[in-house]
C-alpha cells in the first residue's frame, strides 16, 4: 500500500505540474507528450519513482476507458452521416488496405510483430487526445471540426471493432457473435432508461446536479463500468464498452443534462484518470530498446503518415479545398496513440509482439502526437470562434 501511494503521489504530481509547465512556458506541445515523457523518466526503467502494480494498473485501465468514453460523448451524429460519414468510412478502409500491405512487408523483415495488430494500430486516429485541442481552437462546430470528428470516429471505432473481433482470444465467428450480443445489450441499456424514467425520476436526477448526491453522474459512471465489464465478459476489448457508453449518454441525455454531466465527467477524466493513464503508459514503455535501436520507431512514425495521413489528403481534396487546411486535417488524422497502446498491450499479452516492438510502435504514436498537430497548427492561422460559427452553417 505504501508503494502504491508513493507511485500515485508521483503520478499526480506529474499530472498537476505538466499543465503549469505548458502554460507558463507557453509550449506549443500537447500535454500528453509531457505526461508520457515524465512517465518514462520517472518510471521503473530510469528513475524508478513509479512502480506499476495491480492497483495502479486498474486506475490506468479506467483512465483508458474514460478517454474513449469522452470520445463517444463528444461524437456528433452529423459527423458520421452524409458527406462527412461517407468520406470518413472510405478513408479508413483505404488506410486499412494500405496498412495490411505495409504490415505484411514489415513482418517479413522484423521478427516478433503481428500483421493484424500492426495494421489496426496504423489505421487509428487519436480523436480523444486531439478533441480538446480542436475545441480550444473554437473549431468543434465548424466544417473542419465536423470532418475531423467523422474521420476520428472511424479512426477509433473501426480499430476498436477490429481489436474486439481479430485480436481477442475467441475465434472470429465467436467474436462476431459476441459483438452482436453486446450490441443488442447496449441498445437495451440505451433505450430502457427512457422507457422507465418518469417525471419523479427526472426530478431526482435534476435536483442531484446541485447536491452532494450527484445522482446523474453516479448513474453515468455505473453505465460506463457496466459496459466495460460487459465488453470484457463477452471477450471484447473494454475500450469498445467505454466508447459505446459515451455514445449512449450523448444520444439519450437531454441537452441541459448532457452539458452538466459533461463538465463533471471531464473533471474526473481530465483531472485524474486520463493523465494517470498516459503517465503509466510512459512508465510501461521499454525505452531502453528504443534507445538501443530507434530506427523501427522512426519507420512506424513515417508509416503512420503514409497509411493514415496521405490517403485523407487526397480523399478530402474537394471537401476541404484549402491546401493548408487539408494538410492539417491529414496530419490530425495521422496522429495516433491510445489505440496503439491498447493494441500493443494485447499483442504483448498474447505473445504475438515483443516488448521492444511494442515500445517502437508506442514511441511512434507518441512522436506523432508531438509532431503532427504542432506542424498542422503552424500551417494555419487560428480562427476566432465566431468565424467558425459562421462556417458551421455549411457543415456537411
Amino acid at each position: 500500500m505504501e508503494s502504491d501511494i508513493r507511485s500515485l503521489l508521483v503520478i499526480m504530481a506529474i499530472a498537476a505540474v505538466v499543465p503549469l509547465i505548458v502554460g507558463i512556458l507557453r509550449l506549443k506541445v500537447a500535454e500528453v507528450v509531457l505526461l508520457l515523457g515524465f512517465g518514462i523518466v520517472l518510471g521503473p526503467q530510469v528513475a524508478g519513482w513509479i512502480s506499476v502494480d495491480s492497483s495502479i494498473d486498474l486506475l490506468s485501465e479506467l483512465g483508458l476507458g474514460m478517454l474513449f468514453f469522452l470520445a463517444g460523448l463528444e461524437l456528433e451524429q452529423r459527423a458520421i452521416r452524409g458527406q462527412s460519414g461517407r468520406l470518413a468510412a472510405i478513408g479508413w478502409f483505404v488506410s486499412l488496405a494500405i496498412a495490411l500491405i505495409a504490415a505484411f512487408v514489415i513482418v517479413k523483415t522484423e521478427e516478433g510483430h503481428g500483421v493484424v495488430g500492426l495494421a489496426i494500430a496504423m489505421t487509428s486516429t487519436a480523436l480523444g487526445t486531439l478533441l480538446p485541442m480542436v475545441r480550444d481552437r473554437g473549431e468543434l462546430n465548424s466544417r473542419f471540426g465536423t470532418f475531423f470528428m467523422g474521420a476520428g470516429a472511424w479512426g477509433e471505432f473501426g480499430p476498436i471493432i477490429a481489436i474486439s473481433v481479430l485480436l481477442g482470444t475467441k475465434s472470429s465467428f465467436a467474436a462476431m457473435l459476441s459483438l452482436v450480443v453486446f450490441a443488442v445489450v447496449a441498445m437495451i441499456l440505451a433505450v430502457l432508461p427512457s422507457r422507465l424514467a418518469g417525471d419523479r425520476i427526472r426530478e431526482v436526477l435534476e435536483r442531484g446536479h446541485a447536491t452532494s448526491s450527484q445522482t446523474a453522474l453516479r448513474v453515468t459512471i455505473l453505465l460506463l463500468v457496466l459496459l466495460l465489464g460487459l465488453a470484457g465478459s463477452f471477450g471484447l476489448d473494454v475500450v469498445l464498452g467505454a466508447f459505446i457508453a459515451g455514445v449512449i449518454v450523448r444520444r439519450f441525455s437531454p441537452p441541459a443534462e448532457e452539458s452538466r454531466l459533461q463538465v463533471r465527467i471531464e473533471a474526473i477524466g481530465f483531472g485524474f484518470l486520463i493523465p494517470l493513464f498516459f503517465v503509466v503508459s510512459g512508465a510501461n514503455m521499454d525505452v531502453n530498446s528504443i534507445i538501443a535501436d530507434p530506427v523501427p520507431m522512426l519507420v512506424f512514425f513515417v508509416l503512420l503518415l503514409i497509411v493514415r495521413g496521405v490517403p485523407q489528403w487526397f480523399i478530402y481534396r474537394k471537401a476541404i479545398p484549402d491546401v493548408r487546411e487539408r494538410t492539417r486535417f491529414a496530419l490530425y488524422a495521422a496522429t495516433a496513440l491510445p489505440i496503439i497502446v491498447a493494441v500493443t498491450t494485447i499483442q504483448v499479452q498474447n505473445g504475438i509482439m515483443t516488448t521492444s516492438g511494442a515500445a517502437s510502435v508506442v514511441g511512434a504514436g507518441a512522436l506523432s502526437v508531438l509532431v503532427f498537430p504542432l506542424v498542422g497548427n503552424a500551417l494555419t492561422a487560428r480562427r476566432s470562434p465566431s468565424a467558425d460559427q459562421e462556417r458551421a452553417e455549411n457543415t456537411a
